[in-house]
């Protein structure tokens, strides 16, 4: 079965990435944290392959600051 914080994970990243790029009306900033908080809580409940995965995804939010 999938987790489904992981999956919130790479969805929040994405949108927060999105909003840097001006192509969502969010602001990039409240997008950054929601991915931050949810890149936390997926890394407290992932296997090991998940959470290689999970630092590539902090990587690219690192990225947007």
């Amino acid at each position: 079965m999938a987790n489904p914080l992981f999956q919130q994970a790479r969805e929040t990243v994405a949108i927060a990435e999105k909003a840097q790029a001006g192509q969502v009306d969010l602001c990039p900033i409240e997008a950054m944290n929601v991915a931050k908080n949810a890149l936390s809580s997926a890394f407290a409940n992932s296997t090991t392959a998940e959470k290689e995965q999970l630092h590539d995804l902090q990587d690219r939010l690192d990225q947007l600051q």
